[in-house]
């Protein structure tokens, strides 16, 4: 460890010395200029909060529930494809320390860990807490979709969230000029064959990942197949990647049990708006039918905080995890958790809520429309 860790960011500087180029690039990239990626983080910016005082905040109770399961905070770990690239125990280890903090984990459809790996390890680890959701790609193979869902029910997922923003990979400059593919020790270990394991070696001048998308996913994916997905599990379906008001209300009238407000990270269509933008007009389109999640460019507790004030009913993050678990496995993601975890409290406290619940939209403000005196 290069000094004490006081931010996220810290974590990242200490993350990019220890990683391999082409790994670092792929897990901080966004799609084109990346204009969404900046703007992701930059609107948080865009939002003051306007504390209460003199409200007694000796305790502060970040508990929450997410679907069904009571969790020690309303921030949880978003699916990151190809965990054991940043460390070699890869989503095992995320899953330990989700485990320890007692929150939840969504794991990618592109493991480098077994779904059954991944839960086994949950599972093993000290603590009560935790909880394990799977991210879902639909395949142009339906069947090998399929297989994963069952598999996820069988080890004990609670959910699946399912991706409905790349029936193509975005263009990542990074990724096509370093010919992206996993290291010849890794695969996406949840499929057998070479091809869909992302482990054929070759891939040509572009981007492997892109090269492999366009061959396994299905773009044809349409409103119909989320009728398919919930017609084919008894898990709790919640759609990732929504964005506007008009294909919530859609979401909602499909039956979805949750959305995931989400830009993929930027890492689909440069341009887009940043998620913290659009979250307050799907919250209002799904008129509480439904619960309403985000992702996309939390890097501070007050950060969550906003969100949950905009009508978040939690709050996920991708990268900042990345950045802990190269930095020290296991424990590298415990303390980023923990990190951001008191920062919350501590932003809750100085606002003055001494409960998630008593977290509401008076708390912020949009920046414009602040005092100037």
């Amino acid at each position: 460890m290069s000094g004490q860790r006081v931010c996220v960011s810290d974590f990242e500087v200490e993350a990019r010395k220890v990683l391999p180029k082409a790994v670092y690039d792929y897990y901080r990239s966004g799609a084109d200029e990346q204009n969404t990626l900046a703007d992701n983080v930059a609107a948080f910016n865009r939002w003051c909060v306007v504390p209460r005082v003199l409200r007694d905040v000796s305790t502060v109770d970040l508990s929450s529930s997410v679907l069904g399961h009571k969790l020690s905070m309303p921030l949880c770990v978003a699916a990151t494809a190809m965990q054991r690239m940043a460390h070699p125990d890869g989503e095992t280890a995320t899953a330990r320390a989700c485990r320890a903090v007692g929150t939840g984990m969504m794991l990618s459809s592109w493991a480098t860990s077994t779904i059954e790996e991944v839960m086994s390890a949950m599972t093993a680890s000290p603590g009560s807490g935790g909880v394990l959701w799977l991210q879902l790609y639909i395949y142009k193979d339906r069947e090998l979709t399929l297989s994963l869902v069952r598999r996820a029910e069988e080890a004990g997922y609670k959910a699946i969230f399912v991706t409905v923003d790349t029936p193509y990979l975005g263009r990542r400059w990074d990724d096509m000029r370093n010919r992206f593919k996993l290291p010849s020790h890794l695969s996406m270990s949840n499929f057998s064959t070479a091809s869909l394991a992302f482990s054929e070696g070759n891939y040509g001048n572009d981007s492997g990942l892109a090269v492999y998308v366009a061959k396994a996913i299905d773009p044809t994916l349409c409103w119909d197949d989320i009728t398919w997905l919930k017609r084919h599990t008894h898990l709790s379906v919640i759609v990732k990647g929504i964005l506007s008001g008009e294909d919530a209300v859609q979401a909602v009238n499909y039956g979805v049990d949750g959305i995931l407000v989400s830009n993929h990270g930027a890492r689909q269509l440069d341009g887009v708006p940043a998620t913290l933008d659009v979250l307050e007009e799907v919250v209002g389109a799904v008129k509480g039918r439904c619960d309403v999640y985000m992702d996309g460019g939390v890097r501070r507790g007050i950060d969550v905080l906003k969100a949950l004030a905009l009508g978040a009913k939690a709050v996920f993050i991708g990268r900042p995890v990345l950045w802990g678990l190269a930095c020290q496995g296991e424990q590298g993601v415990i303390e980023l958790l923990e990190l951001l975890k008191e920062e919350l409290r501590l932003a809750m406290a100085l606002a003055g809520c001494r409960s998630v619940s008593e977290v509401s939209r008076s708390l912020v403000r949009k920046v414009e429309f602040t005092s100037r005196m």
